[in-house]
């Protein structure tokens, strides 16, 4: 359904960042205690609509996914004050685009989940729709639903997908490891439901006010099977709810009917498919009350539970729930542990066996609790599966890293606080509203109407650096988390912690912009040097699957500093060649089913890397032309990306002589040898199909007509792919990173001036250079096919080009001297036709 014009998404960053740790009649700036720091990155808000027809949705949903797209709700008044329920999409680092769409739910929506891709959004409103969102044509900003479920007129409180038993473990104890598989491990952790083979089955699970548990699972068909069961026996009203999964592939399910001398109780939900319908089996498991309920003093002071959730959705041991008053909030963490149960001597006499072996139970216990608070408005629970062993607490202590430890309470006063997931300690706090001067007059102070500014839903970001916040007003805002929560490191460590953290994205697959907000210009060189160093040390299998995500990581870092910019033009190439590349090597197909375990695009490119020769006829005798016979219409439809690649290659050979400047796109190409080895392989895959469609070829403009451009283009690119692999054998050039435009002039010179570009007036750049061979020596450059001219020792001789010399050097190698000599910028005589190439 299409989703009502919502006008342009609010000013960004308009709002000066807010200074922590300040309450009312304390100084802004100043900090509680050992209190870190979380800073004010941006506000968005509504401007173009009137405010009496936008108004936040109650209850307000919102969910940040792994692709750093957050999803949250409001409520449209129309003219006769109809309410239209509305969820807005926006990515993180563009906040002023925003995607609105009419969720189409006729009563409030209560909940929203995404999946673990990142790609797929689900909605539940208060009357028991859930509905499935999914991208079109993977695009953000256009969503449909096609599947969902309903259990009709019943209230969701719990919303979940399913577990798909893909869990990894953060070592933070060996961030130095060169493995990746050392500092992220996979835990053994089992799916909720599996298919045939061990697949795991994708769905969703919810509960009801009602006290019932509904399943719906997605067929591979697309059928969805759904079935509905009571929590258990006597169903009960269910105000609060959490959904938890445990290494079994079994479910957790803890409920409270909001009050808080009720007791919170849990129950195990197990799904299976028998007869081609879902089946839902719940057993009770052990319950708990609130400790302030005990204690005399606090027994009626907190009357309801605000909030009931699992530590991590993975970890149903351990919860959290918070007891409110009108002013005032408390909030427990519990834990849940074996322990065995004592047995009277009586029974140990006449049973030994019982004595011996003691009998285990499960039972609940707190873990740590909070003094009285503000009232607690929302909690945000982290992402990053960092363990909480005290082996692990005391690794993160001392290399103060602290992402994943954590959880967020934002109080109705507008303060937001960072505690220790488990001893509920401050870790960082942040205080939105300025506090007023203590000697400001009384009748100068602004009489306020209604309750402060205050976030009625959070989440954090997946890796914990990032918080959002929705607040009573309907505004967005962005916090930003140091890693070290404020404390002071040295910046080798602080370089680490983030170099870890982008570690842990890459093998996920997860985005990582909010990583970036604390990457500093400085720290993008290292950085991006680092990361390189850590990605060739893994296997070469990994290294391929990890190759896309590498080039958009470093792309993501150079932007943010004005020496690395140049870059990021580089690196998003190579990603759209690595895109080509997999696209025409995948049209390839042996021309036997029985052959060997190498497939023609891996027989490509061992042929290419191994024959060096600079014919490309020469290349192509020894492939199997066959293998690269594909259907004419295929072959017309692909000629713009074939163009693509061939007006590349030139583009590279035409700017070669302009690279001395680092700054320059195409610099880091042209010192990259596994990518000009991958175009000399689409250009030898262009050759052969331009036999068998000659209208799919590349389009050059050349000024002769017996001149074959891709012949040329490949014997060109082919020397300068050799400077790169193997080394030009100068000393000079061995003792010093390979500049592959001086090595390439060595052959280029030789080219005729006919070649695809017009005559050039322009000055001759003063990186050209010339080279001469020693007339009573070999000349081991032909060898290395470094050809100076057409004639062979000792009748080489210098080349021809005017102007005066700038300095001459030499040096011998192999037997060949060489004298090289820089050029200083010349101005070509008129009429001289003088080409880069």
């Amino acid at each position: 359904m299409a989703a009502p014009d919502p006008g342009r998404w609010g000013e960004c960053g308009s709002r000066q960042p807010g200074r922590l740790g300040a309450r009312s009649g304390q100084e802004p700036g100043t900090v509680l205690g050992a209190v870190g720091i979380m800073e004010l990155v941006y506000v968005c808000e509504w401007e173009n609509w009137a405010k009496n027809t936008y108004c936040p949705s109650l209850p307000l949903a919102c969910a940040w996914s792994c692709r750093n797209l957050i999803a949250f709700t409001t409520d449209l008044r129309n003219d006769d004050q109809d309410l239209t329920h509305m969820i807005h999409i926006l990515d993180t680092e563009h906040p002023w685009e925003v995607h609105s769409v009419n969720s189409g739910h006729s009563e409030a929506i209560t909940c929203l989940e995404w999946d673990q891709s990142g790609s797929r959004l689900l909605s539940a409103d208060a009357d028991g729709h859930i509905k499935c969102w999914s991208m079109a044509d993977h695009l953000a900003n256009s969503w449909e639903s096609s599947v969902g479920s309903q259990v009709e007129g019943d209230s969701i409180v719990a919303l979940s997908w399913l577990h798909n038993g893909v869990k990894l473990a953060l070592h933070v104890e060996k961030s130095g490891a060169s493995s990746f598989g050392e500092k992220f491990s996979r835990v053994k952790f089992s799916p909720s439901l599996t298919l045939f083979g061990g697949k795991p089955m994708e769905g969703w699970i919810a509960v009801t006010v009602s006290g019932l548990v509904t399943v719906s699972l997605l067929k591979p068909s697309g059928q969805v099977l759904t079935s509905t069961e009571s929590l258990c026996r006597l169903r009960g009203r269910v105000a609060l709810a959490d959904i938890a999964f445990t290494g079994g592939g079994n479910i957790v399910v803890a409920a409270a009917d909001g009050s808080s001398a009720s007791p919170v109780k849990f129950y195990k939900v197990c799904v299976s498919v028998v007869s081609e319908k879902c089946r839902i089996d719940t057993e009770i498991l052990p319950s708990l009350f609130m400790r302030c309920t005990t204690d005399p003093n606090r027994k009626d002071r907190f009357p309801a539970i605000t909030h009931l959730k699992f530590l991590a959705r993975d970890m149903s041991e351990q919860v959290l729930l918070c007891a409110s008053s009108q002013t005032s909030s408390l909030v427990e963490c519990w834990s849940l542990r074996k322990e065995g149960l004592p047995v009277n001597n009586i029974f140990q006499q006449i049973s030994p066996v019982v004595g011996d072996k003691q009998p285990m139970i499960l039972k609940w216990r707190i873990l740590s609790a909070t003094n009285d608070l503000d009232r607690v408005s929302a909690v945000a629970l982290p992402k990053l599966p960092i363990s909480l062993t005290n082996t692990d607490l005391k690794v993160a202590s001392e290399t103060q890293f602290y992402p994943g430890l954590g959880l967020v309470l934002a109080f109705q006063d507008g303060s937001v606080q960072m505690v220790h997931r488990l001893s509920l300690q401050t870790m960082a706090a942040f205080y939105s509203s300025t506090p007023r001067s203590l000697d400001e007059p009384t009748l100068k102070r602004p009489r306020t109407t209604g309750p402060a500014v205050h976030f009625k839903a959070m989440q954090l970001s997946w890796t914990s650096l990032a918080l959002v916040g929705i607040d009573n007003h309907g505004k967005l805002s962005m916090l930003r988390i140091s890693p070290s929560l404020g404390h002071p490191l040295e910046p080798k460590l602080a370089l680490q912690h983030l170099l870890f953290l982008l570690e842990y994205c890459m093998v996920t697959g997860y985005d990582w912009w909010d990583i970036l907000l604390h990457v500093q210009p400085g720290m993008v060189q290292s950085l991006v040097e680092r990361l390189h160093e850590e990605y060739t040390r893994q296997k070469p299998a990994l290294q391929q699957v990890l190759s896309t995500r590498i080039l958009a990581m470093k792309a993501s870092l150079c932007k943010l500093s004005p020496c690395t910019v140049a870059r990021v033009c580089d690196y998003h190439t190579k990603l759209f060649l690595m895109a080509i590349t997999s696209t025409l090597k995948s049209l390839l197909r042996p021309h036997f089913l029985n052959t060997p375990d190498k497939s023609p695009g891996d027989r490509l490119a061992e042929i290419c890397a191994k024959i060096t020769d600079v014919d490309i006829d020469k290349v192509m005798i020894n492939l199997k032309t066959e293998e690269f016979v594909l259907d004419m219409n295929t072959l017309q439809a692909l000629q713009q990306l074939l163009q693509w690649v061939g007006d590349f290659v030139l583009y590279l050979l035409v700017s070669l002589p302009n690279q001395g400047s680092p700054l320059r796109p195409g610099h880091s190409f042209l010192r990259d040898g596994t990518s000009l080895g991958t175009l000399r392989e689409l250009m030898v895959v262009i050759r052969i199909w331009g036999l068998l469609k000659p209208s799919c070829l590349p389009v050059y403009t050349a000024t002769s007509d017996t001149q074959d451009s891709m012949s040329l283009l490949f014997r060109l690119l082919t020397k300068l792919w050799i400077c790169c692999e193997t080394l030009c054998p100068l000393a000079v050039m061995r003792a010093q990173p390979v500049n592959p435009m001086r090595a390439w002039w060595m052959s280029a010179v030789c080219c005729p001036a006919s070649c695809w570009c017009p005559a050039w007036t322009g000055f001759l750049p003063a990186t050209a250079w010339s080279a001469a061979c020693n007339p009573n020596s070999p000349c081991a450059c032909a060898s290395a096919g470094h050809l100076l001219c057409q004639a062979t020792p000792p009748l080489c001789s210098w080349m021809a080009l005017p102007g005066p010399l700038a300095s001459q050097r030499s040096t011998t190698s192999g037997g060949c001297t060489w004298a090289l000599t820089q050029l200083r910028s010349v101005k070509p005589a008129p009429g001289v036709a003088v080409s880069p190439c």
